[in-house]
């Protein structure tokens, strides 16, 4: 997903916003935000794609792995967490790179790979 960084005014201040794709909900109130974002190589002048990850707060548990969300600044709600989330604009986006199944060959096994296998 491409990283929206619009300003959000309101009576606490200019907080940022990031579009991203929740990519884990296994803990609790809390969802792993992947953004995803191209830019250009200062040396090469080639595009690079950048991911960050981000750990938001997810009060209902609403999240769902590969939803599309917006977050939101917030204050610290722990180590890691300072994103909320604000609301849900798709569900069910595909991940790029994630979730990719192992090959297997028409046999039922996977093909082997490395020294020892």
């Amino acid at each position: 997903m491409s990283e929206a960084r619009v300003e959000s005014h309101d009576e606490r201040g200019v907080r940022r916003t990031i579009t991203g794709t929740v990519t884990s909900t296994k803990m609790d109130k809390t969802a792993v935000i992947t953004v995803i974002r191209r830019v250009r190589d200062r040396q090469f002048h080639k595009f690079v794609t950048r991911r960050v990850k981000y750990k938001a707060h997810d009060e209902k548990n609403a999240a769902k792995v590969g939803d599309v969300v917006e977050i939101i600044e917030a204050r610290p709600m722990s180590r890691t967490k300072r994103w909320r989330i604000l609301r849900t604009l798709s569900h069910d986006a595909e991940i790029p790179g994630e979730g990719t199944e192992p090959e297997v060959e028409r046999d039922g096994f996977t093909p082997a790979r490395g020294k020892g296998a």
